[in-house]
Formats: C-alpha cells, structure tokens, sequence
C-alpha cells in the first residue's frame, strides 16, 4: 500500500471511528419489543480471525473484550468472529444475506473497502469480507428501505427505516430464502406470532420486523442448505427473561437444538433450528458486553 493510499485508508477509519465514539453511550442493542425479543449477534466462523475483525473494524465496528472472542459491537448488533472451518458462506445457504446502513457510502471506501454498487437498485452496494462474504449496504439514497406493516404504520417501527440514517452505520436485515412465495408467507407469519414481531412488506419483500432487525423472505432460485456449518452459522437475537421463554415455546411446539443453559460467564443461552432450517440463538444477557 503506498504511502497516500495509507493515509487515506487511515483518514477512513478515523472518521468512522470518530463516529462511532460520538454515539458510544447509546446502548448497543435495541430495546425489546413487548414480547421481550430484540436483534442480538451473528456469529461467524472464518479461517483468519484477525483479519476478518480488521474487515469489521473498518466497516465501523467497535471491538469488545469478552474472554478472548473477538466481538465487534455495531448499532442493534454484536458480531462474534471465532476461528472455524465452514462449509460455505451465505450465498447457497437459507439465510442469504445479512444488510446494514450507512449515511452514504464515502466513508466506507475512505476506510479502504471497495463497495460495489448494484445498477439495479440506486443506493444498494456490497462489500466482501476478506473471505469472500458478501456484506449488503444501504445508504440514505436507496429507494428500497421502507418497511410499511401490514396494519398500521407505529412510528417506533417504520421510523427506523423511513427515516435517513445520522450514525456512521447500523444493522438493518437478514434475507432468508425459503422454498417458494407461500412458504415467505408463512415464515412472516411464523416470526411475527413466535417472537412478537411486526409483519408487513420491505420494498417487495414479505418482512417482519424486530427491534433491531428486519427479516426479509423471498423464493429461493435454487435450493438452500440450512445455516448449521456455513461461515454464518446461526443468527442470534437476544431475550429477556429467557428461561420463561423456551418455555413457551416449547408450548408451541418448538424443539429445541440445545435447551436452557446459563453460562460461566453469566449468559444464558438456547437454541433450535427455525421450519426452513436457519439457526437460531436465543440469549440472555450479551446487551451487557
């Protein structure tokens, strides 16, 4: 890297940095809807963690010490990176993609991150992680943000998106892709009724809304392996009172991957795998990190 380029690289991560400390007495995660659910982590495994925490830092990131993992903090979501062989990333997998927001995309390639815009959808772009994870942006140009819920518009849900982005970036959605439009249907539903969300539409997309995160679901094109032992190997969202929570869920009917347990460090956890095969780990505790 010359030596200009090395400034500039710098200058980028300085301005993000900067930013992110001007809002760093905000609390990470979003407040719980009413059900007690809000976004919590994505959790990576990659075969060079240094790196790909040097990726996130640079996207806007804010390290966390938590017991040797490598946690990067963001607007509504933590991202644990740890060390793991994968059998692919995201693209060929039932949870796709995963989308955060920018104010613009200026900062992000002055911080040396190459975003590639898509010609299809004005203010979309994507940057790739140093092993190839494709990382969805949006900036406050995009015409393909609004969530509009299925009755009524509360602002506490449509001003998140509705409204232009003022931090340097936050987490916004996931992308599921499930076997067809009835099964997008019904997994909007599913979400909406187990863990309190809002159900409405993304743009074109079927969506429900959390605090912190917008599930997104469309008809997959082809056939999409479950997220168990892909680099995102699960989605994590964060609970209150969660023991009382498996335990109604499993009044629903949900079998649970790993039941109720809590942590040396203090953090409790859960886990179960959703009908279309995503990952999911119910925590307890991690809005402390």
């Amino acid at each position: 890297m010359t030596r200009a380029r090395t400034a500039a690289w710098l200058t980028g991560v300085c301005l993000l940095a900067a930013a992110a400390a001007a809002s760093a007495q905000r609390p990470t995660l979003a407040a719980p809807n009413a059900t007690g659910v809000s976004m919590g982590h994505l959790h990576y495994r990659v075969r060079d963690v240094a790196a790909n925490a040097r990726f996130w830092m640079a996207l806007g990131g804010r390290p966390r010490a938590a017991g040797g993992r490598e946690i990067l903090a963001f607007r509504d979501v933590l991202v644990f990176v740890e060390r793991g062989e994968s059998s692919g990333g995201t693209d060929g997998s039932v949870l796709n993609h995963v989308a955060f927001r920018v104010p613009s995309f200026t900062a992000v390639e002055a911080a040396g991150l190459a975003v590639t815009r898509l010609a299809q959808f004005p203010g979309v772009g994507y940057v790739n992680t140093p092993e190839g994870e494709r990382i969805e942006l949006f900036e406050n140009a995009a015409t393909n943000l609004t969530f509009t819920p299925d009755a009524g518009s509360p602002d506490e849900v449509t001003g998140r998106h509705n409204r232009p982005l003022a931090e340097p970036i936050a987490f916004h959605h996931v992308h599921l892709y499930v076997p067809d439009a009835e099964a997008a249907r019904a997994a909007k539903a599913w979400y909406a009724r187990v863990f309190g969300g809002v159900p409405g539409k993304r743009a074109q997309y079927d969506a429900t809304d959390l605090p912190g995160i917008n599930l997104n679901f469309s008809a997959a094109p082809r056939p999409a392996a479950p997220t168990k032992g892909r680099m995102l190997d699960h989605l994590g969202l964060e609970v209150v009172n969660l023991a009382a929570f498996c335990r109604r869920l499993e009044g629903m009917g949900v079998v649970f991957d790993e039941r109720y347990a809590k942590g040396p460090d203090g953090t409790a956890r859960a886990s179960f795998t959703d009908p279309w095969g995503t990952s999911i780990e119910l925590t307890e505790g991690l809005a402390g990190l």
